[in-house]
């Protein structure tokens, strides 16, 4: 119930939800009492069936299909909608990634991770969590750690805690540089993050003096995503001096 309320409905620019991975509908039961708008996608034929049997009110809304591959415009048009779910937790980086593509129609997402997951989305810089997936997403979102879910709550009990975080696109959620690159500078910079800048960047700035700014000693878990962003206008800025 904390988790399908942990998803803003009331009063939002959206109606319409999608859950991931619903399984049985432990999730999808108080969605329905939220939203008469909702759609799950579901992978596991199985489930698919028991959904189907279960939750016949859901009809046609009920995809079996795989999210990952799963053109989302197909099933929403430009509509935009919330995301929600107990997320896989062998997938749930490559979910997130996913609604990266999809950012301008999903305003809002709610859903359980693992708990590591989850910090490490909403880590500050300095953080030893702070990585790739936490300046990705909060490029575009501001995110809350809502709640941590015991394992003592599943039958049976996983090995990992979980947590629960919402993600709310930012008011203005465009980057004031090419966000292609930005994402290639933030996958680059942390693909050695216990190396300095003036050593991963080198594969955008080659030997540029500007490397030998004492800007670029430090380290990829120091940069603030303001950081991120002014280095990748630099690199912008360099490639169309040449």
């Amino acid at each position: 119930m904390r988790i399908a309320d942990s998803l803003q409905l009331a009063g939002t620019a959206y109606q319409q939800v999608l859950e991931i991975g619903p399984g049985k509908g432990m999730l999808t039961k108080y969605l329905l009492k939220k939203t008469s708008e909702l759609t799950v996608v579901e992978a596991d034929r199985d489930m698919v069936e028991y959904l189907h049997k279960h939750y016949p009110v859901l009809g046609d809304r009920i995809l079996a299909e795989d999210f990952l591959k799963l053109p989302l415009e197909d099933v929403f048009g430009e509509a935009t909608f919330g995301l929600i779910g107990n997320f896989p937790y062998n997938i749930s980086s490559q979910i997130l990634f996913r609604m990266l593509d999809y950012k301008d129609q999903i305003p809002e997402m709610a859903g359980m991770f693992q708990k590591e997951v989850a910090e490490r989305i909403v880590a500050p810089p300095g953080s030893k969590t702070y990585g790739i997936i936490s300046v990705l997403m909060q490029a575009f979102y501001e995110g809350q750690y809502l709640f941590t879910v015991d394992k003592s709550c599943f039958t049976p009990p996983p090995q990992v805690q979980s947590g629960v975080i919402r993600l709310t696109r930012k008011a203005n959620a465009g980057l004031p540089c090419n966000e292609k690159l930005f994402k290639q500078v933030v996958k680059q910079a942390f693909s050695q993050r216990r190396k300095m800048l003036r050593n991963t960047m080198k594969l955008f700035l080659a030997e540029d003096a500007l490397l030998a700014d004492p800007f670029f000693t430090q380290r990829p878990e120091q940069l603030s995503l303001e950081d991120f962003i002014q280095v990748t206008q630099w690199i912008e800025a360099r490639r169309k001096s040449i």
